[in-house]
């Protein structure tokens, strides 16, 4: 069954779609700049074994777009929502990539209540010291020739990789041609956020997590080291493929590792 839900609270609403499923509440969250359609291959690969949602996360998708509060703590509440609202009093599983990660890493930090396990794909907590990088992010947003006159027009200026094939099937018609589902301004100040090192936070994790790597993602060894290092009970896969969107590019073996952690 697909539902579209929805969640609301403070200034922004929050989309949910419920795919359905048998079992335990599984809740799928993209990064940035993404959408929950991103997700929705690692979805249909859980349908068997759990109750999925896929959410947008606020400043993104059919979310809000301008929210006034990006905060770390505001994307935790929304997250919280959608647990006490469409997880009939179950605690759920978190499941994220990249900012995605950080948020649902953040949720289980603050509501362990609600949260039975982690899974972080490509994410971390370290923040990052380099004042520059969210703004040059935002740069890159921004420059973005918009609207599109059509799909073929975007492929052309954001490429074939798999994440810009996702871009390009999340753009949304409008009366002067295609624009994307989220505003180059909003995804600086998320990631600022993001930056912040959340270390205290991590180690004194309780929820059962899972970090996933991708062969070309974006952290160093060292980085990847780090995180076990100051949390030992995480577990680590590291895959043999795939690059920081491995949801995309490595998709059998993300989810074939990802089913055989969760599923007993």
């Amino acid at each position: 069954m697909l539902a579209a839900l929805g969640c609301s609270g403070g200034e922004a609403a929050i989309a949910v779609t419920d795919l359905g499923g048998d079992g335990p509440p599984v809740i799928l969250l993209h990064g940035l700049a993404g959408s929950s359609r991103e997700m929705l291959p690692t979805a249909h690969a859980l349908r068997d074994a759990f109750r999925v949602l896929v959410v947008d996360q606020r400043g993104h998708g059919a979310s809000t777009r301008r929210p006034a509060d990006v905060s770390r703590e505001a994307f935790v509440a929304d997250v919280v929502r959608v647990l006490e609202t469409h997880a009939s009093g179950e605690r759920g599983i978190l499941v994220g990539q990249s900012m995605g990660a950080h948020t649902g890493f953040l949720t289980a930090a603050m509501r362990p209540d609600l949260v039975d396990r982690l899974v972080m794909l490509e994410g971390h907590v370290a923040g990052s010291d380099d004042p520059g990088e969210a703004a040059r992010l935002g740069e890159f947003f921004a420059s973005w020739p918009v609207p599109f006159a059509d799909r073929a027009q975007a492929r052309a200026y954001l490429g074939t990789a798999p994440i810009a094939d996702a871009w390009v099937a999340d753009l949304e018609a409008t009366s002067d041609g295609l624009c994307p589902r989220f505003d180059a301004d909003v995804m600086q100040r998320t990631i600022e956020a993001v930056h912040v090192p959340r270390w205290a936070e991590w180690e004194s994790l309780p929820t059962p997590t899972l970090v996933i790597f991708a062969k070309r993602g974006m952290f160093s060894d060292a980085e990847k080291d780090e995180l076990i290092r100051r949390r030992p009970e995480t577990e680590r896969i590291d895959l043999t493929g795939g690059s920081h969107d491995a949801h995309l590019d490595a998709l059998e073996e993300w989810t074939g590792a990802l089913r055989r952690w969760l599923v007993p």
